[in-house]
């Protein structure tokens, strides 16, 4: 009688797992980070990052919601690979029980540092994303029972990071409003930005998360803003140097992070290399009319994009299309190159479990 009743579960238990459509790859997903990951939570923060204003979102079906693009971010994409049914809600507009499924804290102009992009006005920086995350875990703890019942859960979910853009960009890369390109030279800043996002790091540990993905720089010495700040049709050489060396450094910490937290999985996203194959492919000029004023860089509101946005890399001077955030978010989630990633893709992290690794 026994052996019946387990081979009828078995098979229960079969069904179960493997005749749910749609069941997302983790129950969970949070995400971390600036820009090109933001869908929402700058709207009504006193910022010239925002882009809650066509022609952003002009090909998103709910149009301008606050992402950087004309469509999906990187982090819809995503969602869409893990096979959530529905985006990630910002933490500006999240409520009740969908926290559980996971929460977008990303900000634009945010960075590792706290002074960061505050030139552009108020933002979320990568410390304050981390404090309302907290938040997040309180009212996780309430719908679930106490707070060992939270962060078993946030155990199983996936979290990605992607910042330190704005490092640069808002940053060391702006010696007339910052100081960080006075006092430190690339290699000691890039060393100092780690040092604090190590921290940061760590504290999200502490927090709960045991799957992450820490997304690296792309060329940011080939987009149209730096182009441009040096009147030149080539990538800046200098700037793509010292982004290198903080994503030399991010990968060293990758490697740190799993020797010491044995029960985590930390994974590095090779962003420098998939936007340089990228680049290869589509144009580099921007798809939107660009403002001269603030917010600069970004698209001038009610302006109408270009018609062909599927052949642009870029939508403004900083952010890519729709196009160049899912070739991106493909690679991240299943690499098409062994350098695409590090140690693994986000497709073995989610399926991994907090034991070992699977080999890519």
């Amino acid at each position: 009688m026994a052996c019946y009743v387990t081979i009828i579960l078995s098979i229960v238990l079969y069904l179960v797992l493997n005749l749910v459509e749609g069941a997302p790859e983790v129950p969970c997903y949070f995400i971390f980070g600036d820009s090109l990951l933001d869908n929402g939570n700058n709207n009504d923060l006193d910022t010239a990052a925002r882009a809650n204003y066509p022609p952003y979102g002009v090909d998103f079906p709910d149009g301008p919601t606050g992402r950087f693009t004309n469509g999906r971010n990187i982090a819809d994409f995503l969602a869409e690979h893990l096979d959530f049914d529905h985006y990630i809600p910002s933490f500006a507009s999240a409520t009740g029980d969908e926290i559980l499924e996971g929460v977008n804290y990303a900000s634009g102009s945010a960075g590792i540092r706290n002074d960061t992009g505050s030139h552009l006005g108020y933002r979320i920086y990568l410390g304050k994303q981390l404090e309302n995350h907290k938040v997040t875990i309180s009212r996780i703890a309430d719908l679930l029972g106490n707070t060992t019942l939270a962060k078993n859960h946030l155990n199983k979910c996936l979290f990605i990071v992607g910042i330190g853009s704005n490092d640069y960009i808002n940053n060391f890369l702006m010696p007339n409003v910052y100081q960080s390109s006075h006092l430190y030279s690339p290699t000691q800043y890039a060393t100092l930005l780690i040092q604090q996002y190590s921290q940061q790091l760590k504290e999200l540990y502490a927090d709960g998360a045991r799957k992450i993905a820490l997304f690296g720089l792309p060329q940011i010495g080939c987009i149209p803003d730096q182009l441009n700040q040096h009147s030149t049709f080539f990538c800046v050489d200098s700037t793509n140097k010292a982004v290198q060396l903080f994503n030399k450094n991010l990968k060293a910490l990758v490697d740190d992070l799993n020797t010491n937290f044995s029960d985590a999985k930390f994974i590095y996203i090779n962003m420098y290399s998939i936007s340089s194959a990228i680049a290869i492919t589509l144009l580099n000029n921007p798809c939107c009319q660009i403002s001269k004023t603030m917010p600069e860089g970004q698209c001038i509101p009610g302006k109408s994009p270009c018609l062909i946005r599927a052949t642009h890399f870029f939508y403004d001077n900083f952010h890519p299309t729709e196009i160049g955030n899912n070739i991106a978010t493909s690679r991240a989630y299943r690499a098409l190159l062994p350098s695409d990633s590090y140690p693994m893709d986000i497709r073995h992290l989610v399926r991994t479990n907090n034991l070992y690794y699977d080999d890519q």
